[in-house]
């Protein structure tokens, strides 16, 4: 994946919990509560385009955010 793309992707989750209220404590924990091994400090990393983030990960982020895909992902750059 391109990291460019990543980071953007990161910021958009970011953007998207603040949004809704969440820290990102809140937000992993409910990730823990759906099954979903993510750390305080492991949505960090993805949020500023650190960690990749899997597809299981991005399906359940989407979820608990209640967001569609065309508002989580930001337009390609390139």
């Amino acid at each position: 994946m391109n990291t460019e793309y990543e980071k953007l992707l990161g910021q958009r989750i970011r953007f998207l919990r603040e949004a809704r209220g969440l820290t990102q404590e809140q937000l992993s924990a409910r990730l823990q509560l759906n099954n979903c091994d993510i750390t305080r400090s492991a949505l960090a990393k993805i949020e500023v385009g650190q960690r990749h983030i899997y597809p299981d990960e991005l399906f359940l982020i989407r979820r608990l955010l209640d967001v569609s895909f065309d508002e989580l992902f930001p337009d390609y750059p390139g």
